[in-house]
């Protein structure tokens, strides 16, 4: 058994493998998908179902605790994840580049929601409480690191390869390769330094009536908080126009003029939206909870949605204007990023303020569920709507779907002191 194994080790690498397999299905695979011709429309449906299996996390997360150590489920779902890298570079040459690299996509989406699970769960374990307070900041900055890397350093490879080698299909197919052999690393790495807290164990003997009776009284106790229909519709509606922006906001910037776009090759794509976007979200999520923490939730919560809302107008004026100034373009994303980080502080405090009470572990894995939902379900219909009435239109008519947002944030009540210092 190793002892006093310093976390400073594994905490870093642990979130960076976190965040990274989730940046590559939701974000990578839009770029990859556009640069190889599929419409917006496919492109937008088939990645948002990537999201179903974060929506329905919680259905199997007390697998997790049952079969096996979470140290285990770790390095098993790195290897697996590795294991879809690979397969999403070894089919993208092939005929059969869609059926294949969804179907590892899929793969690497599960195995990302399961390594979420049991990486959270191990954190709690492997470090006592004042540590768990400590580290909480670095595994955040690690997790919007691998952000970084892969919407904008990896992104950029794959558009500089494409330079060198003149193969579009190649230059992606690389680019994967390099990021499976960066997770079979994460898993030996992992094998090797974790620590092994004697806490860390499955519950072999727990029945499986006894699973599902808890699961039941889960469910059941989260369906009768106060204020249930109010804050399911918040949950589920706050971030309906991001849910429209998100993935199309991506196709805009780097489709071609003729089409409605800006044109961004993918090493400008990198940046703009890859490093200066994650900053500008990284600190406007920074400044959210340092406002949040000081005057509370519900003194913000007005400001908060305004941001999160109101700067969506820099797409407007970007379709309108197309400017060919990166500077300009960089200056919007930067600061619609900044609003969203902003604004979502609102909704993430709120996740934690409806779990309050007995079964909050639980009731909170089923609000991120919902929160992934959020997103799933406009963005199954963004494409075909973008394709149907262009990008400008499109934007305008997020825009006016801002109203849901404001609508359920006014039915909602929060307790003045939720989230102030005490």
């Amino acid at each position: 058994m190793k002892k006093n194994i310093n976390p400073w080790a594994w905490v870093p690498t642990l979130y960076f493998a976190e965040g990274l397999p989730y940046v590559a299905v939701m974000t990578i695979s839009l770029i990859m998908y556009k640069r190889l011709g599929l419409s917006n429309t496919d492109i937008t449906l088939y990645t948002s179902w990537l999201y179903l299996p974060w929506v329905i996390k919680p259905l199997w997360s007390p697998f997790v605790d049952i079969i096996r150590t979470k140290r285990w489920w770790i390095v098993t779902m790195q290897l697996l994840i590795g294991a879809a890298l690979g397969g999403v570079a070894f089919t993208i040459p092939g005929p059969y580049w869609l059926q294949g690299s969804l179907a590892f996509f899929w793969l690497m989406a599960f195995s990302s929601a399961t390594h979420d699970i049991a990486a959270d769960g191990f954190y709690m374990l492997g470090l006592d409480e004042h540590k768990q307070a400590y580290f909480v900041g670095i595994r955040s900055t690690f997790y919007r690191i691998a952000t970084i890397v892969g919407q904008g350093l990896l992104v950029m490879l794959a558009g500089n390869l494409e330079v060198v080698t003149r193969n579009v299909k190649y230059s992606w197919s690389l680019m994967f390769y390099g990021m499976a052999g960066l997770f079979i690393a994460f898993c030996l790495w992992h094998k090797y330094i974790l620590p092994r807290p004697s806490e860390d164990k499955g519950i072999e003997r727990m029945r499986g009536s006894d699973i599902m009776q808890e699961f039941w009284l889960t469910l059941k106790t989260f369906f009768h908080k106060p204020q249930v229909w109010a804050g399911l519709c918040f949950m589920l509606f706050y971030r309906m126009p991001e849910g429209l922006l998100a993935k199309v906001s991506a196709l805009f910037l780097i489709d071609t003029a003729a089409k409605g776009g800006l044109g961004l090759s993918p090493a400008e794509y990198g940046l703009v939206q890859g490093t200066v976007g994650v900053i500008g979200l990284t600190l406007g999520g920074i400044l959210g909870g340092i406002v949040a923490s000081r005057d509370g939730l519900k003194r913000w919560l007005w400001p908060m949605v305004c941001a999160i809302t109101l700067p969506d107008l820099v797409y407007v004026y970007l379709a309108y204007a197309l400017p060919a100034n990166l500077i300009i373009v960089n200056a919007c994303i930067f600061i619609e990023q900044f609003g969203y980080g902003f604004g979502f502080s609102a909704y993430m405090l709120y996740l934690i303020y409806y779990s309050q009470g007995e079964h909050k572990t639980a009731h909170y894995a089923l609000c991120t569920a919902l929160m992934a939902l959020s997103m799933m379900i406009p963005g199954l219909f963004a494409g075909a709507l973008q394709e149907a009435i262009g990008y400008s239109t499109f934007f305008i008519v997020v825009i006016c779907f801002c109203i849901v947002t404001f609508l359920v944030t006014a039915f909602i009540k929060i307790d003045p002191a939720f989230g102030k210092k005490r």
